[in-house]
């Protein structure tokens, strides 16, 4: 089997490609998404899926045959909270990732009702629109230790032989008090050239280290108050064992950057 690459995907907001005016706003976005599985050497057997709209106290794996729907966003138009993305999800990847984790000395749960976020259904739903792409969620930890959060990727890396596309879906900024406001763009670009150099080494440790230091970078917590939306870039960051990174597109919408990222692509 091919090793496939892992990303980590700038996934905007809300359910946007639901909305005509926004879906032109973030027609980059929409074009780079969908053509995202033509990059790949193989198709996948399943999506891992990192969001950062999952977080619990210990990590956890979605293991329903059939998610549900999850609509965590306010103020849309009621179409958006009747979407279906009716993907299945595989209990046996599921597992897989457990026992994975839990063989790297880190605990890790079960979650039978999990469903998707859109942090999962917008990219995923412009991938493969059929929603015939099995996919199954890991939480992210409360705790956001990026070092932690990291060694789960290099825990999961092995799965990349096997046919699981692993992707990491937040921003590379996420500010909700930012959006939209002029003083925002020269953050957004500054933090993302940070991340774009960190994972741009060659030196997979060096990498590491930037990421696990984010907070130095220039308008860090600008960027982000809460760091929610980058943690996922660490577990396709750690999943990315060798491989280099680099940057697949930057959109701009809502006056800031949102970089997305490939790793062995």
């Amino acid at each position: 089997m091919t090793r496939l690459p892992t990303f980590f995907l700038s996934h905007g907001g809300g359910p946007w490609p639901f909305m005509e005016d926004r879906r032109v706003q973030y027609a980059r976005t929409a074009k780079e998404f969908s053509a995202l599985p033509q990059r790949l050497p193989a198709k996948p057997k399943v999506v891992l899926v990192i969001t950062g709209h999952w977080e619990t106290d210990e990590f956890t794996v979605s293991t329903a045959a059939h998610p549900p729907m999850v609509y965590d966003y306010y103020g849309f138009p009621e179409h958006t909270y009747h979407l279906k993305y009716p993907a299945p999800g595989e209990p046996a990847l599921a597992a897989k990732v457990k026992a994975l984790l839990q063989g790297a000395g880190m605990n890790c749960r079960e979650d039978g009702n999990q469903g998707f976020d859109h942090g999962t259904f917008v990219p995923l739903g412009l991938m493969y629109p059929n929603a015939d792409m099995p996919i199954v969620l890991l939480s992210l930890k409360s705790s956001y230790d990026p070092a932690e959060h990291i060694r789960v990727g290099q825990a999961l890396a092995p799965l990349r032989d096997e046919g699981i596309l692993i992707v990491g879906s937040g921003l590379t900024y996420h500010n909700m008090r930012g959006f939209g406001r002029a003083e925002s763009k020269p953050v957004s670009y500054d933090f993302e050239a940070y991340l774009n150099e960190a994972i741009s080494q060659p030196d997979p440790k060096r990498r590491n280290q930037m990421l696990i230091d984010w907070q130095n970078a220039p308008s860090a917590r600008l960027a982000h108050p809460r760091e929610d939306h980058l943690i996922p870039l660490m577990v396709a960051a750690g999943a990315a064992d060798g491989d280099t990174g680099h940057r697949l597109f930057v959109d701009e919408v809502a006056s800031v950057a949102m970089a997305s990222y490939e790793f062995g692509g």
